[in-house]
C-alpha cells in the first residue's frame, strides 16, 4: 500500500480483525491511535486513516464528519474518511475539544503569561484567539508557542498532556490548571467561555492533603453532568498514593470515584452508561469499553487515546 506525501493513506485500509461477537458500542465510531497513525473502528471493522508515526489525541467532530487531531507540534483537522488534512494552528501535540457547533476548536498552547493557556481557532482555519487565562484574551497570540513531544515514562508524558474538553452545552472548558498539589488541588480547572472565570475542580479532595500528581485529559459525559480525567496521587505513604487512573466526579469535583482498574487512562463516553478508554490488555495498550453501572470490560483493538463518534 503506497503511502502519499506526509503519511495520508491514498484510501483508507479497512480491515477486518478478529473482535468480540457483538460490537461493545453499537451505533457509534471509535477513533484512536495505534502506533503514531490515526484508526477508526466502526463495528467490527477497523480503517487506518493516516500513515504517520507522530499522530495523537483525535477527536472526532460533533456531526461525526470530521476529525481533529495532532500532528508534528500542530492542530490538524481531516474528513471522516481521512481524505482533506489541512493544518490550523502551531502549539498543540492534540487534544483539541470541538465546540458543540463544530465551528471552533479549543487547544492548549503557550500564553501571554508565558505559561499554558487555552485558545480557539475557527475549524476552517484563521487565527487562534485567547481564551484563557481572561488576561490573555485580545492580546496577540505568541509566535513560538509549539513545544517538543513529550518523552518518558507513562507517567511523565501523561502528566504533560494538555488535551482539552469542551461541554457538550457550548458554556465550559475543562483544561490542565496549575500546581498539582494536594495542599493547593488547582492542577484541573473548568473555564466559562462567555465570562473567563475560571473554578479549580476539586480533583483529590482538598483538605490541604500534602499529595502530588496530575489530572488531566478531561472529558465530559453526554449530560455535561459529570467530568472524567486520568489522575495520578503521589502521598506521603502507601495507603495515600495511587497509579495512574480514572476518576469520574461532578465538574466540581464532588463525588469523585475511580472507573476501572489501575493504568486505565484517557477516558471518554459512548453515551449516558458506557465509558470507552485506554487500558492494558495483552501486555499492551488497548482500547477498551467498560460498563459504568457494572464495570464490565470488553477489549476492542491494541490502541491509545481514543474519541467516540
Amino acid at each position: 500500500m503506497k503511502l502519499l506525501g506526509y503519511g495520508v493513506l491514498g484510501a483508507a485500509a479497512a480491515i477486518v480483525l478478529a473482535a468480540p461477537a457483538q460490537a461493545a458500542t453499537p451505533g457509534h465510531r471509535i477513533a484512536y491511535v495505534r502506533a503514531g497513525s490515526v484508526y477508526v473502528l466502526s463495528g467490527t471493522v477497523e480503517t487506518r486513516l493516516t500513515g504517520d508515526s507522530d499522530d495523537t489525541r483525535p477527536r472526532w467532530s460533533p456531526d461525526g464528519q470530521r476529525i481533529a487531531y495532532g500532528h508534528a507540534g500542530r492542530l490538524w483537522v481531516m474528513n471522516a474518511d481521512g481524505t482533506g488534512r489541512q493544518a490550523l494552528a502551531t502549539g498543540t501535540a492534540g487534544g483539541a475539544g470541538w465546540s458543540p457547533d463544530g465551528r471552533w476548536l479549543a487547544f492548549e498552547a503557550r500564553g501571554c503569561t508565558g505559561l499554558d493557556g487555552v485558545f480557539e481557532v475557527p475549524a476552517t482555519g484563521g487565527t487562534p484567539q485567547a481564551l484563557f487565562p481572561l488576561e490573555c484574551r485580545g492580546k496577540p497570540v505568541p509566535a513560538a508557542t509549539a513545544r517538543p513531544r513529550s518523552a518518558g515514562d507513562l507517567a511523565t508524558r501523561m502528566r504533560a498532556d494538555g488535551a482539552v474538553a469542551w461541554s457538550p452545552d457550548g458554556t465550559r472548558i475543562a483544561f490542565r490548571g496549575g500546581q498539582c498539589l494536594g495542599i493547593f488541588d488547582d492542577c484541573l480547572t473548568v473555564g466559562t467561555v462567555a465570562t473567563g472565570d475560571e473554578q479549580l475542580v476539586d480533583a483529590y479532595g482538598g483538605g490541604g492533603q500534602v499529595y502530588s500528581g496530575f489530572a488531566v485529559v478531561p472529558a465530559w459525559s453526554p449530560d455535561g453532568q459529570r467530568l472524567s480525567w486520568t489522575a495520578e496521587q503521589q502521598g506521603d505513604s502507601r495507603a495515600t498514593t495511587q497509579p495512574i487512573h480514572v476518576v469520574e466526579a461532578a465538574p466540581t469535583g464532588a463525588g469523585r470515584r475511580t472507573v476501572g482498574v489501575a493504568l486505565d487512562r484517557e477516558m471518554t463516553y459512548a453515551g449516558p452508561g458506557t465509558g470507552v478508554l485506554t487500558g492494558s490488555y495483552h501486555g499492551g495498550s488497548w482500547i477498551i469499553s467498560v460498563d459504568l453501572a457494572t464495570g464490565a470490560r470488553t477489549p476492542l483493538r491494541p490502541g491509545s487515546q481514543p474519541s467516540v463518534a
